[in-house]
Order: C-alpha cells, then structure tokens, then sequence
C-alpha cells in the first residue's frame, strides 16, 4: 500500500453512531477480526478476544441496562443534591454512552491473561509487577488490534464508533448477560454498520503541539 492511500484511510475514518437498517454479513466481521489479529503485541501475547452480538433484540438489551445503570447513578446523584449533575448524566452523556443502540453489529474487545517469557523468568521470580500491571498490558495490545479492526472496516466502507460507556457504567451486567469469564478483561465495545450519516471533519491537534523530536 501506498503511504498517501494509508493516509487518506486513516484520516477519513470518523466515528459514526447512526446507522442504516442493513445488515452486515459474518464474512464481514471475520475480515476486520482477521485483520485485528494481525496487530503487534507484548512479546506476541496477543491478548485480545471478540465477540460479536448480531442479534438487534440482544444489542438493545445491553442498551436498556446501560440506561438502568445512568438511572440508578442519576437517582443517587439527586439524593446528594447534585441535580445539575444527574441531568447532564441523562441528556448528554447518557446518548453518547449508548451511541451503540441501533447498530446491528457490537463487537466486545476483551483481553485475555497476559504472559509472557519476561514475566515467567525474570519478573514474577523478580517479584516484579502486579495484577493490575500485568492486566493493563494486555489491554494495550487489545487496544492496538482494535484500531486494525476499524480501519479495516472504514475500508471497507462500514462505519465505527468505540465506545466505553457499557464498561464504565455497566460492566457486570455486560459479563453476566454475554457469560464473559472473570479472567477476561472488558476493554470497550465497538459499533459496527453501515453509516446512515457522513459526520463532520473534527479539527485536530498540530504535529508541533503533539510532537517533540529529540536530535
């Protein structure tokens, strides 16, 4: 591939949350996994797992207890007396959160138990690290096969939205309801259509203000 084409790929890609009726075909979602698993990881860990809900009744059951959770968390936030906090939780954040719901793909990126030669011989003898270390690196590189997957699917021609709202607010009911295992991390969920809209250019950083060259 051509660099200028690449650009053109990854600069075009936008995260769209409206999307048309039409379905997308598993062929579909085993290209971007296929591309997904080809991404870099720790000492080639690959630590990442999907699952793909394809079932629209299922997506918008995970979308309902989303939305119980920003209820209950809006209820207990009126009782402090926080009532500018809850209604900002309902109106703004709580579309954006659940920006998944008429989709009729949503893929779960999980991680998976990191291990690795380093930790085996020298940093767990080492006592080196913790749980929470060792879970974090298998979330970075869950995190970099995401990316492959949605530029695979910009390419062709679907639409993307990461999302982390159903972690943050509703991460045992997500587990609980997909009979995802303790040992596996939730990273986020990710929409997956075709787009029902072309979303406006964002502006974005300079390179100056986000790179420093050390000579």
């Amino acid at each position: 591939m051509q660099f200028e084409a690449f650009k053109q790929l990854a600069q075009s890609r936008r995260s769209i949350r409206e999307y048309r009726e039409e379905s997308v075909t598993v062929t579909d979602v085993q290209d971007i996994v296929d591309c997904a698993r080809y991404a870099p990881s720790d000492t080639n860990s690959q630590t990442w797992e999907f699952i793909a809900v394809m079932n629209r009744d299922k997506i918008k059951d995970i979308e309902r207890f989303t939305w119980d959770r920003l209820h209950t968390m809006a209820a207990s936030a009126e009782d402090k007396g926080l009532m500018k906090e809850a209604r900002l939780l309902l109106k703004s954040f709580g579309p954006y959160a659940t920006a998944f719901g008429g989709a009729p793909v949503l893929l779960v990126c999980l991680s998976t138990p990191y291990a690795s030669k380093f930790r085996d011989r020298i940093f767990d003898p080492l006592e080196f690290g913790s749980p929470a270390i060792w879970a974090e690196e298998g979330l970075k590189s869950s995190s970099l096969a995401i990316q492959n997957m949605m530029l695979a699917a910009h390419s062709k021609g679907l639409a993307t939205c990461p999302l982390t709202g159903p972690v943050l607010l509703a991460e045992q009911e997500l587990r609980t309801y997909l009979s995802i295992p303790d040992d596996r991390g939730i990273n986020m969920v990710v929409a997956l259509g075709h787009p029902a809209v072309q979303p406006k250019t964002m502006p974005r950083k300079e390179i100056a203000d986000i790179l420093t060259i050390v000579e």
